[in-house]
C-alpha cells in the first residue's frame, strides 16, 4: 500500500461532476419520488415548480420536465397496480401547465416511503453491480 503524505493547502478532489436526469434511471427517480413524498397533498401542484425545487436541492444534477414526468407517470402506473384506482396520483394541466395532484389520505404516506425504498435498493445494487464489474479497488 502506497502511504500518502499531507500537502499543505491541497484542495479537496471531492468534487460531483455535473448528472444529467434521465428516464428510467434509478439514481434520478429515488431524488423525484422522494421530493414528491413531501409536496402538499390534495391539491395541484406545478410540475414546473418540482422541476425547480429538484434543481435547486441538486446542485449537481439537471433535471428537466419531461424526465419528472416520466417519474410521475411511472408512479401513477405504481399506484393503479398497488391499489387499482386512478385517482391517488393525478398528472393534468391548467392554464400554466402540467401539474400533479396527490392524494390527501393516510395510505399515500407509506406507499411512497415504499416507493422510495425500493428505488434506494435499486440503486443499491446498481453500485453492488459496478463495483462487482470493477473488481476491488482497496
Amino acid at each position: 500500500m502506497v502511504t500518502l503524505r499531507d500537502v499543505p493547502g491541497l484542495p479537496d478532489p471531492d468534487i460531483s461532476p455535473p448528472v444529467i436526469a434521465e428516464s428510467g434511471d434509478p439514481f434520478a427517480a429515488v431524488r423525484i419520488v422522494h421530493l414528491l413524498a413531501r409536496i402538499p397533498r390534495g391539491r395541484p401542484v406545478r410540475v414546473r415548480d418540482v422541476v425547480d425545487a429538484l434543481n435547486g436541492r441538486w446542485l449537481d444534477w439537471s433535471f428537466d420536465r419531461r424526465v419528472v414526468v416520466d417519474a410521475i407517470i411511472q408512479l401513477q402506473s405504481n399506484w393503479m397496480s398497488d391499489y387499482r384506482a386512478v385517482e391517488g396520483i393525478v398528472l393534468d394541466r391548467d392554464a400554466y401547465g402540467e401539474t400533479v395532484t396527490i392524494e390527501d389520505s393516510p395510505r399515500v404516506d407509506p406507499w411512497m416511503v415504499l416507493q422510495v425504498r425500493a428505488l434506494a435498493n435499486t440503486c443499491a445494487e446498481r453500485l453492488r453491480e459496478f463495483t462487482r464489474e470493477q473488481g476491488d479497488v482497496t
